[in-house]
């Protein structure tokens, strides 16, 4: 079977509370992420709330990675979008796991778009002509 896409689900428990409460620290952590799957990086992000906590984005032209962050349970919710298969999304979700001292992760990975069942692979961007062929 092959999909568009991969989709990490990842839930992150038991966090370092002080790394999760840190604008920088969590923007950098998705970023490096991002980087260390090879992503493309279009559009970053973030804002931090009052008391605490953080929702932000990591735009990549192979889709995004996303987090939002609950210091005082030392919980944050992290998704890992990507499309083709020119980065590796397992990458970045264990360096997140890691750099958020993150004692007791939860990965669930699921496929995107699934539209052939077949074994073929399809491509990642089709022309306009192509896209008109289909429609």
């Amino acid at each position: 079977m092959y999909a568009l896409g991969t989709h990490l689900l990842i839930e992150l428990k038991d966090c370092n509370p002080e790394i999760l409460k840190d604008l920088e620290s969590v923007q950098k952590i998705l970023v490096d992420a991002a980087k260390k799957a090879n992503a493309t990086i279009i559009n970053i992000n973030f804002h931090e709330f009052s008391p605490f906590g953080i929702s932000g984005v990591v735009v990549i032209a192979e889709s995004h990675l996303t987090i939002h962050t609950w210091p005082e349970y030392g919980f944050a919710a992290v998704d890992v979008f990507t499309c083709g298969d020119t980065i590796k999304p397992e990458i970045a979700a264990q360096y997140i796991v890691e750099a958020f001292e993150c004692k007791n992760p939860s990965i669930v990975e699921m496929k995107r778009g699934i539209i052939s069942h077949k074994n073929e692979k399809l491509p990642h961007k089709i022309c306009y002509e192509e896209y008109q062929m289909v429609y």
